[in-house]
């Protein structure tokens, strides 16, 4: 009888540690939150990757591990033994793949990119972008969540909703812009919302990390004065609020009857027109000391850098710079 007791010892061993074919290795595995392990083993035996969970039981009986298994989505390679199907449970080594949310990308690109993600949800992103409740303790005026959707990397898994990546997104966004910087904006004279608005403006104008805080100080310096912005990036906002396809600016773009239109209206858009990374936000609360009122793209350059000017004159120059390079670099070679 000691014999045979051994020898089915070592069976239930040997079935534990002996790797096993299956054809569910290119197959996502979900693990439901709250599945207990009989039911999890008993989900794994169904999809081929263990032969039977009775051993798989008796070990995690035997060693108490079997509350320890995590929900999740999983991948198991084909072959895989039982005792490493177990380990990866306990683990927790759920699939997970990442997304890099750009900085200024607008809430309408950001769903497109999440539209694309094989998520639940997913073709409801843009829906989601609208739920300003997220974000109305901080910004009481909110109609969407523009401007909030931080840009950064973000990873998923085949179970996550877009509903719960966009949370996720604001409460980056939260992490990010912390007291401190609230206190700032209120020391300034600014909302929330009006600085978010200000660094999504200069996310769109800079090309250059170094230049943020120079283009913010131009802004600065024109809402000191009740200038206008005159802020390109604005026009084209407009324009797709309009249902129009992002573009170059017409004359009769510099018209359109919008709040958003800094060509029109002096003052900031009523809100962001994209997702600022943090050295936006910091470009707006810290702008540099200048007195800067005009820039304009150095024409003569290729890394998107701009020529400032202090008056009306010193731009006119920087924009005629600009239009010869512009009409250089278009000219047909011979």
């Amino acid at each position: 009888m000691l014999v045979l007791a051994i020898g089915g010892v070592g069976v239930v061993v040997f079935s534990l540690v002996m790797p096993r074919e299956h054809a569910a290795a290119a197959r996502v595995i979900t693990i439901a939150p709250g599945t207990d392990a009989r039911r999890i083993l008993h989900q794994l035996a169904g999809e081929g990757i263990i032969a039977h969970p009775l051993p798989v039981l008796a070990y995690l009986a035997l060693t108490r591990q079997g509350a320890h298994l995590k929900a999740g989505d999983y991948r198991f390679p084909s072959p895989i033994s039982p005792l490493e199907v177990i380990r990866r449970l306990i683990r927790g080594e759920v699939v997970t793949e990442k997304i890099t949310i750009p900085e200024g990308l607008n809430r309408f690109e950001i769903a497109e990119l999440i539209a694309r993600l094989p998520i639940r949800e997913a073709d409801r992103a843009l829906e989601f972008t609208e739920d300003a409740s997220l974000i109305r303790d901080l910004d009481p005026q909110a109609d969407s969540l523009e401007g909030y959707l931080f840009p950064d990397t973000y990873t998923y898994t085949p179970s996550t909703s877009a509903r719960d990546l966009i949370a996720r997104m604001v409460r980056r966004f939260r992490d990010v812009f912390t007291e401190e910087d609230r206190a700032r904006a209120r020391a300034l004279g600014f909302t929330v919302r009006e600085i978010v608005t200000l660094a999504s403006l200069i996310e769109k104008e800079a090309k250059l990390p170094e230049e943020r805080p120079l283009i913010s100080s131009v802004f600065h310096n024109r809402l000191r004065r009740g200038m206008r912005l005159e802020c390109d990036p604005t026009v084209l906002y407009a324009a797709l609020l309009d249902g129009e396809e992002d573009r170059i600016i017409h004359r009769s773009d510099l018209a359109r009857p919008s709040p958003y239109n800094t060509y029109l209206y002096p003052g900031l858009p009523p809100g962001p027109i994209a997702s600022p990374g943090r050295e936006a936000l910091r470009a707006a609360l810290y702008p540099a000391l200048t007195d800067y009122l005009y820039f304009v793209v150095d024409g003569t350059r290729h890394d998107g850098a701009h020529r400032f000017a202090r008056t009306w004159a010193e731009h006119q120059v920087n924009v005629a710079i600009y239009r010869r390079a512009q009409a250089r670099f278009s000219r047909p070679s011979p």
